[in-house]
């Protein structure tokens, strides 16, 4: 039966279950290995899919958004997550060496220019990614939209969020004294790296739960609870990154730098109620994005697995399969 009356889940727009023609551990220096993966068609039309977080990993299902007798599909877990090693290292990892394990990556498998599938911090480090190696991309396609701003930080973080959902928050917020709850990415930096593992896990997993809950439309407040080494490796990825700002330079970098990318085709795919990164970020991207389509989905949204977002993903990439590429 479908979860939602009415309404089909999100797998039943995917295309079939695919395993991969090549799978492999990838040095990329510093220490840090590499999960990479390829399947589909090793002949067909690259695709990169960027996972979100930083610190969530892919996912089998992630390869399902595209039809595998047309694309060569490259799935890759970042940096300290997944099945990356070490597993939750914070060093050396920062945006700049992801996107120099991208720029490894495309090279190692010798591909020329390659579409980029990304969604949530997925999608910042494609647009990242785009503006230091426009040469390198086919087309981006983009799931809700995070631009790593400070004003979107202080609406997740801060309590913008936790205006719609005031019990969830204060499970989320209550957990820090009260006198550190004015900054609670420090707050919970501060835990999240103490050296004690049974505190960092607990931590972990109340940072993951937050974020959980709120991904679906259809939450009813409860993310239920990560294993305790994928919510740690989470939890203090994302951490590590929105401490530091992204490792970006200023606070609107990448709106800044969209004349770099304006002529490269794109699909911007936004859930109208994402309560983890408001349809506000996408509105202004596509504004200064003149080659890129804005599709709001109705009755949507954060995750991947929203049902409206999942079918609009694989109708574009579809459309790309049909008509030999965006635009």
């Amino acid at each position: 039966m479908d979860k939602f009356s009415g309404q089909k889940s999100a797998v039943h727009y995917l295309h079939p279950p695919v395993d991969p023609f090549d799978q492999r551990m990838l040095d990329v220096g510093e220490g840090h290995k590499v999960y990479l993966e390829q399947s589909g068609n090793p002949d067909g039309v690259p695709v990169v899919v960027f996972h979100g977080g930083p610190g969530g990993g892919c996912s089998p299902a992630m390869r399902r958004y595209f039809d595998p007798r047309v694309y060569r599909i490259v799935l890759f877990d970042q940096r300290g997550c997944g099945r990356s090693t070490p597993h939750s290292g914070v060093e050396a990892n920062t945006t700049w060496h992801l996107v120099r394990d991208i720029e490894m990556i495309r090279q190692k498998l010798d591909i020329g220019t390659w579409y980029v599938f990304g969604g949530s911090w997925g999608a910042t480090l494609a647009l990242i990614y785009a503006q230091s190696h426009p040469g390198a991309i086919k087309g981006l396609i983009l799931r809700g939209v995070f631009l790593a701003t400070q004003d979107e930080l202080d609406w997740f973080y801060g309590g913008g969020a936790g205006k719609f959902w005031p019990e969830t928050w204060a499970r989320f917020a209550d957990l820090i004294p009260e006198e550190e709850r004015g900054d609670l990415i420090a707050a919970y930096h501060k835990r999240l790296f103490s050296g004690h593992l049974p505190t960092e896990i607990k931590y972990a997993k109340a940072w993951a739960q937050w974020e959980n809950a709120l991904a679906s439309v259809y939450s009813t407040g409860h993310g239920g609870e990560s294993p305790g080494e994928y919510a740690r490796a989470f939890a203090r990825l994302e951490n590590h990154y929105f401490t530091n700002a992204a490792f970006l330079e200023k606070d609107q970098q990448i709106l800044d730098n969209m004349g770099k990318i304006a002529h490269i085709p794109g699909v911007i795919v936004q859930g109208r109620y994402d309560m983890i990164c408001p349809p506000t970020s996408a509105w202004a991207l596509a504004k200064r994005w003149p080659n890129a389509d804005l599709k709001m989905i109705r009755n949507a949204g954060h995750a991947l697995s929203e049902p409206g977002i999942s079918a609009e993903l694989v109708r574009v990439m579809d459309q790309i399969a049909e008509e030999g590429g965006l635009g």
